[in-house]
């Protein structure tokens, strides 16, 4: 297994803070963790696998992975003759997942690489399971299914959102993610695992990003077409090739994956609505375009307010347009890791105190139902053009929810 070493950052990042959580199981002592965590007590032996919420659809759900090649793109990184090289998911309805294993939320050589920095020795079977069920045949009903493309945050990986695409994928959605090489820990099938480079030579932009997500989208079209855009011709499951509606395309994507969202639209008709969470719309050139698209906007830290260039991507929506935001919400809370921070804090013995600093106020439950309705009424409303009432106006449903003029 090759790795490409991670690069220190001040404090303890969420990636750090979570691998704390898995170490902890691993029974290292907490105290190596840092002087914040030196007066935790020890953590009981053999605690339980960290879990993700179920999806709340009617449909089972079914995943495969892809080994995508670039041919138009070299790699740089990789030297002469290497082109760019990504992994991606596919999630989508299953009929029949009686015989089919549940999906990591990270393949064992990636969720190593995830923790090297934490400097523990870790056990990776404390990492969550998703809904997932690997290869499962995919459910349709005479027609094609929409298609949702997923862009993470910078030096993150594809399953950060995973509590909104398998929410997706159970109400009848294809969402494709994708790990944006050297900016993701990532992990291919020979077994090479790639890490974020944090060096100014191979820093990635935003439209780095969305140059990733519109070759995303011609393999989107590919399997539209029936045709295997995996480079290792990979068998797929049953049923998805053809079922997916490149007419009914949307994106979403967390903070530098919020801005790729934003880019990829300018430049791409084949998106047809977009969401941004909590993205800070900061891109070079700057995102002075209209947009006539429907564009919607989960803020937290990079709000209109704070972020003149938040504001002014808002200023150039001549589509229909949302901005919507949780109080207490800090900028990963509309993430997995409101789910999972929470149950690392048991096994660290946090303070609700120390909690608070990693997911602000917006209580986890409350955070999943809120991931769970918004992306999936957005979607809903623009690529099927269900209307519901939930993003009409503040709901009692959801009265933490603020709907920003």
């Amino acid at each position: 297994m090759t790795t490409t070493p991670f690069t220190s950052r001040q404090g303890m990042t969420r990636r750090r803070m979570l691998g704390a959580a898995l170490a902890a199981g691993a029974a290292v002592p907490l105290a190596v963790a840092g002087p914040a965590w030196a007066s935790a007590p020890a953590a009981a032996p053999g605690p339980a696998r960290l879990t993700l919420p179920a999806p709340t659809g009617p449909h089972l759900v079914g995943t495969v992975s892809l080994h995508l090649v670039d041919g138009s793109r070299p790699d740089p990184v990789a030297g002469a003759g290497h082109f760019r090289e990504l992994m991606a998911s596919v999630w989508y309805p299953a009929r029949d997942v009686e015989d089919y294993e549940l999906a990591p939320w990270m393949l064992d050589g990636a969720m190593r690489a995830f923790l090297t920095d934490t400097g523990f020795a870790i056990d990776p079977a404390l990492a969550p399971l998703t809904s997932g069920h690997v290869g499962a045949p995919v459910h349709r009903a005479g027609h094609r299914l929409p298609v949702v493309v997923y862009s993470h945050g910078a030096h993150s990986h594809r399953a950060d959102h995973t509590v909104m695409v398998q929410e997706l994928a159970s109400h009848g959605y294809v969402v494709v993610t994708v790990d944006h090489t050297y900016d993701a820990v990532t992990e291919f099938p020979d077994g090479r695992v790639v890490v974020p480079l944090r060096d100014r030579e191979h820093a990635m932009a935003p439209k780095d990003f969305a140059a990733d997500i519109r070759f995303l989208l011609d393999c989107v079209e590919e399997l539209a077409a029936g045709r295997n855009p995996d480079t290792d011709r990979k068998p797929l499951p049953a049923g998805l090739l053809g079922a997916l509606d490149p007419k009914r395309i949307g994106m979403f994507g967390w903070s530098k994956g919020g801005t790729a969202t934003a880019l990829t639209m300018l430049a791409d008709q084949r998106v047809r609505a977009g969401l941004s969470l909590d993205g800070p719309m900061q891109a070079n050139p700057p995102l002075t375009s209209d947009l006539d698209r429907p564009f919607m906007m989960m803020t937290a830290v990079f709000t209109r307010a704070q972020d003149p260039a938040a504001a002014e991507f808002w200023s150039h929506l001549r589509g229909w347009r949302l901005n919507i935001q949780a109080d207490g919400a800090v900028h990963s809370s509309y993430g997995d890791n409101q789910v999972l921070i929470p149950q690392a804090a048991k096994i660290l013995g946090m303070t609700d105190q120390q909690l608070q600093e990693w997911i602000g106020t917006l209580d986890p439950a409350r955070a999943v139902r809120i991931q769970q309705a918004y992306p999936l009424a957005f979607f809903d409303e623009h690529l099927r053009h269900r209307r519901g009432h939930l993003l009409d106006g503040p709901s009692a449903a959801f009265p933490e929810v603020k709907f920003l003029p």
